[in-house]
């Protein structure tokens, strides 16, 4: 395109997301059809249907799409359009496959809109930060769950988020409190990158309680949105939201969720968009777990159980990734521990579970000597035996799940 064409293409997306709600069959359709531009025009101009100029008349005529860029350009937001070579085709075919018997009920009258939001791709996207907002869905996970996360899904979320990153997957979600929010920080702790799909605006955090938050993901991972700034992130347009993240996901991984809550609606959209959905298993006594036993106990297409970062990566993650270490039955692990030397088997029970530790504190908790912690870390590393970061060592996941290590 031409700069003159880029810039009109630009000011027709902007207009666009300003008058239609997130996820309006009927004006994808017609933008697909006309062009955004001529849209515009038409929209202007009300030379639309009825149906189409019904759904936009509340914002037509205050639609000021030369505001809206400016606003953004303030808050450090650009706006991606899929004619630009930052929008990510891949991640939102699902979607477009999965608008075309909407579009077919749409245009024989036979439409009704469903509330928990439709498959429709975005017109365009709000975005900030440096991420890569192509290789979305490539390498990427959602993490979805409670926002009254009990201790148990905030541990289970940190774990995972922290591993996946640290193997080099994109965390996904939503930036609300609970299990949003600890999944985000998590692949940060872990120097990994996250995207935060927001229901409102970009120009201000939502809760605002999770403003500084949002923040760091904007130093090194990306914020979305498909509202323009000043949008509120109204009920609806968090329903909306969901098929977002279902879309830039290669898989969706539910922590907790109550009978009826949002994170079972991202998994709906995940499975309209023939995306896995993970669930993890929690107390049968927590009401925060219910909605991942409904997932796992389906007759049809039941959610698939994981209880660590092998397991999903054995779903979601490249040929054969995660597949060795699931392999192993829990006898073989203990045996693996049985045959330790003695000071290899001291160096490994002075590991915490969750926790990294310095080679200077594992030595105090084992009794071996410092110097023979760090001459045999490196064999315990080469077994598979412990997991390392900037903050030292601690017991592997798979571990953890064969011996209940804690």
């Amino acid at each position: 395109m031409t700069a003159i064409a880029a810039t009109d293409v630009l000011l027709a997306r902007a207009y666009l997301s300003r008058v239609g709600e997130p996820g309006n069959v009927g004006l994808w359709l017609f933008v697909r059809e006309v062009g955004p531009v001529a849209a515009m025009a038409a929209l202007r101009a009300e030379r639309a249907s009825s149906r189409l100029l019904a759904e936009t008349a509340a914002r037509r005529a205050a639609a000021d799409p030369e505001a809206d860029l400016a606003s953004a350009d303030r808050h450090g937001l650009r706006l991606v359009v899929p004619e630009s070579d930052e929008w990510p085709h891949f991640a939102f075919a699902a979607l477009q496959a999965a608008t075309a018997p909407l579009a077919r009920a749409y245009r024989k009258g036979d439409y009704v809109r469903k509330e928990s939001g439709e498959p429709v791709p975005p017109l365009a996207l709000w975005v900030r930060g440096p991420g890569d907002l192509t290789a979305a869905a490539v390498r990427s996970v959602g993490i979805v769950g409670a926002r009254a996360a009990s201790p148990y899904g905030e541990h289970v979320t940190a774990d995972f988020a922290f591993g996946l990153a640290r193997r080099e997957v994109v965390v996904v979600s939503g930036g609300a409190y609970g299990i949003d929010a600890v999944a985000h920080r998590a692949a940060l702790a872990a120097d990994g990158a996250t995207i935060l799909v927001s229901a409102g605006g970009l120009d201000r955090a939502y809760p605002t309680g999770n403003a500084a938050l949002y923040e760091r993901v904007a130093e090194t991972g990306l914020l979305v949105s498909e509202s323009p700034p000043g949008c509120a992130p109204q009920r609806r347009r968090f329903l909306t939201r969901n098929r977002l993240i279902a879309a830039l996901s290669t898989g969706v991984v539910v922590v907790e969720a109550a009978a009826r809550s949002g994170a079972l609606n991202t998994a709906m959209h995940a499975r309209t968009l023939g995306r896995p959905v993970l669930a993890v298993p929690g107390p049968v006594t927590s009401a925060m777990s219910v909605g991942c036993h409904d997932l796992l106990r389906r007759e049809d297409d039941a959610a698939v159980l994981v209880t660590c970062v092998d397991d999903v990566l054995a779903v979601v993650g490249g040929a054969g990734e995660g597949l060795v270490e699931r392999a192993k039955p829990t006898d073989f692990v203990r045996s693996e521990l049985d045959g330790l030397s003695p000071t290899a088997r001291a160096v490994f029970d002075g590991l915490h579970a969750l926790r990294f530790s310095r080679p200077d504190e594992i030595a105090v908790r084992c009794g071996v000597t410092a110097l023979e912690v760090i001459r045999t870390l490196p064999a315990l590393d080469a077994a598979g035996l412990l997991e390392t970061s900037d903050a030292g060592y601690r017991v592997a996941a798979r571990v953890r799940a064969a011996t209940g290590k804690r």
